[in-house]
């Protein structure tokens, strides 16, 4: 049988984890987007060079 304190850890360590998850997945998604974003400038600045107006609109 399980007890109130063992299932109290079981239940701090599940949370921990998720929230460990969570951090990441944020994390990624903040790189990506920094990423899409570095991207879409050098898109725009090689548009600009070579004056591609189908690029430049959005």
């Amino acid at each position: 049988m399980v007890t109130g304190k063992r299932l109290a850890d079981i239940g701090y360590r599940a949370f921990s984890a998720s929230m460990m998850m969570l951090t990441v997945y944020g994390g990624y998604l903040c790189v990506m987007r920094g990423y899409r974003y570095m991207k879409r400038q050098d898109q725009l600045k090689l548009a600009a060079e070579n004056q591609d107006p189908d690029v430049i609109k959005d």
